[in-house]
């Protein structure tokens, strides 16, 4: 199956974020990745209201928000209205993830639920069939630039095999290399979010890198 490529839009270029995403969008990307942080959840703030709407007006292609902040529920309206195509929470951030996953189904978006490093399998399991997309954290999440956590790979294995059950997308989000999508591509991971280590700043035409991945 052929990769899904997100580039992880947190660690693009902000002075010029519209042509960014257009470079991007001819580049290969198959979808962008947005990070949202509330400074609460994970001690770090990103991305805006702006940032979103100017991305949604420069691509056509889906849009996905990773929303890593308390209470998500209360904002499920708003990024609907942005545009996003793809809305992940942190069921640990919401008092009923069964009900905000089903507020953003009904709000015309993909409920997905992203996976911390701490949070094991068995404590999501029971999500799962609400899900079209599982975004499982390599990292601790709130800043981009971290390796890749090896002990999350049996969780990876295990997402991997409900996934083929239960019909949802699985995504590999933070400390994404080369070297680990060689590692995680054989297991069954389809979908990853480029960042830092993979895409953004490496001296390297976006096209070019996108192609090396296929």
């Amino acid at each position: 199956m052929s990769l899904i490529l997100a580039p992880s839009m947190m660690s693009a270029d902000f002075d010029a974020l519209g042509a960014e995403t257009a470079r991007l969008d001819r580049a290969g990307a198959d979808m962008f990745h947005i990070d949202v942080m509330d400074g609460s959840f994970v001690p770090n703030l990103a991305m805006g209201v702006q940032d979103i709407a100017c991305i949604r007006r420069h691509t056509k292609k889906p849009v996905d928000s990773h929303l890593m902040m308390l209470n998500p529920s209360k904002y499920v309206s708003l990024f609907a209205k942005l545009g996003v195509n793809i809305l992940y929470i942190h069921p640990e951030t919401d008092h009923n993830p069964y009900r905000t996953l089903a507020e953003i189904e009904a709000h015309g978006m993909a409920p997905g639920i992203a996976v911390n490093p701490g949070v094991s399998f068995e404590t999501v399991r029971e999500l799962l069939p609400l899900c079209r997309y599982v975004l499982c954290m390599g990292v601790n999440p709130g800043f981009g630039g971290q390796a890749f956590l090896p002990h999350t790979v049996p969780k990876i294995k295990q997402l991997v095999k409900h996934g083929k059950e239960l019909g949802y997308t699985l995504f590999v989000d933070g400390g994404v290399c080369p070297e680990v999508v060689e590692d995680l591509r054989p297991l069954g991971v389809t979908g990853f979010v480029l960042g830092q280590s993979s895409l953004f700043g490496l001296g390297r035409p976006y096209d070019e890198l996108i192609r090396g991945y296929r």
